[in-house]
């Protein structure tokens, strides 16, 4: 109400050219409350419809035994065992706080590492710390969707190493990424192409229909809602012929919201490697950092990689206590080009978890001075 904004609450739908419109973008609007359907004719149009968790074929979701992570927030009560298929971002946030909860948690993987797209370190310390949790990680795991048995809890068998093993518990959570929104919204009555299952736009978001745009999951990227919401903004204001500049997606925080936490910015190591780049890097400890001791959660490290002959930031990694609020310090450094020397020069106040970036930042020309 604030903005004149004008809410209409029911399923969209875009139409063909008509007598409404010269051009497809007449929105059909099905409306929750049975009324009669609703026609917008707009000037623009943003698709933003997200995404949807994806199965295994063969893996049948119910919603009660077996669930993704939509229907795992519905749980009106923890079971005291569950099998979680997918070992990416959303699965380990879950496996994480479901063991935090008291549950017995299995991750079944199919790489032969848990958080695939993490830097080599930050994932070597993530595996550490889940099994000290008492968290089953299973890496190298190809999963047989038919041999799922449903009779008493679930059992599934798993190809590990050559050998069928089979998985036991209460339930089971398929984490295996998610599936652009693309279906049954009018896509077919537009020019709008869709390849790989999401739509393709140019680096304002315009789809082949100039005046449709879309973001966010549904065009396929970084799914993270950040990044949805910077998309939107350029999207818009390319609208309103306001120029905007086009977003960097190398600038783009992730944030993992396990326990411990997991934040990134800009390339791994082994990514900055595959670019040719020398590289240099310093990583700085928790365990030696006051407001660590004081929080008692002095696991994990921030790791900074730097160009060796350019001295300009690459990437910044961090996994421990509250690193998702950190973050943004190195998204800044990394928008505004900052070598070490500039972060570190940056007075980190003292006790602060933060006093680590400062730190590593010194540890990239091995100038630390805790660690």
């Amino acid at each position: 109400k604030k903005g004149k904004i004008d809410i209409f609450e029911g399923f969209g739908r875009i139409l063909g050219p008509s007598i409404f419109s010269p051009t497809a973008g007449t929105i059909s609007v099905e409306m929750n409350n049975g009324e009669e359907n609703e026609m917008l004719i707009p000037k623009n149009v943003l698709i933003a419809t997200g995404s949807s968790p994806k199965s295994l074929p063969g893996l049948e979701v119910d919603g009660k035994q077996v669930m993704t992570s939509d229907e795992a927030l519905y749980m009106e009560e923890l079971p005291s065992s569950i099998v979680i298929v997918g070992g990416g971002v959303i699965g380990i946030e879950w496996a994480s706080m479901l063991s935090d909860f008291g549950v017995k948690v299995t991750v079944l993987e199919y790489m032969s590492q848990i958080l695939p797209t993490e830097d080599q370190d930050v994932v070597k310390e993530m595996q550490k710390q889940m099994k000290k949790k008492g968290i089953n990680i299973v890496t190298s795991a190809k999963v047989m969707p038919e041999t799922l048995n449903k009779e008493e809890g679930i059992s599934i068998q798993a190809e590990v190493d050559g050998e069928a093993i089979t998985y036991e518990a209460d339930r089971m959570l398929v984490s295996v990424g998610r599936a652009a929104n693309v279906k049954n919204i009018g896509l077919e009555n537009t020019d709008i192409v869709v390849e790989n299952g999401v739509i393709q736009t140019n680096s304002y978001y315009q789809t082949k229909e100039s005046h449709i745009y879309a973001i966010g999951d549904v065009i396929g990227g970084m799914q993270l809602a950040h990044v949805a919401s910077h998309e939107g903004i350029t999207a818009v204001e390319h609208m309103a012929n306001q120029n905007p500049h086009s977003m960097n997606y190398n600038h783009v925080p992730t944030c993992i919201y396990s326990n411990p936490e997991v934040a990134s910015v800009g390339l791994t190591e082994q990514q900055a490697k595959d670019e040719n780049y020398n590289i240099k890097t310093g990583k700085f400890p928790f365990q030696a950092i006051g407001k660590a001791l004081v929080f008692g959660e002095t696991d994990g490290f921030v790791k900074i990689i730097a160009d060796k002959d350019t001295d300009d930031l690459l990437g910044v990694h961090m996994v421990g206590p509250h690193v998702t609020d950190m973050i943004s310090e190195a998204g800044l450094a990394k928008v505004l080009d900052a070598t070490p020397w500039e972060i570190a020069e940056s007075i980190h106040p003292h006790p602060t978890l933060a006093e680590a970036i400062g730190e590593a930042a010194m540890a990239v020309d091995g100038n630390q001075i805790h660690g």
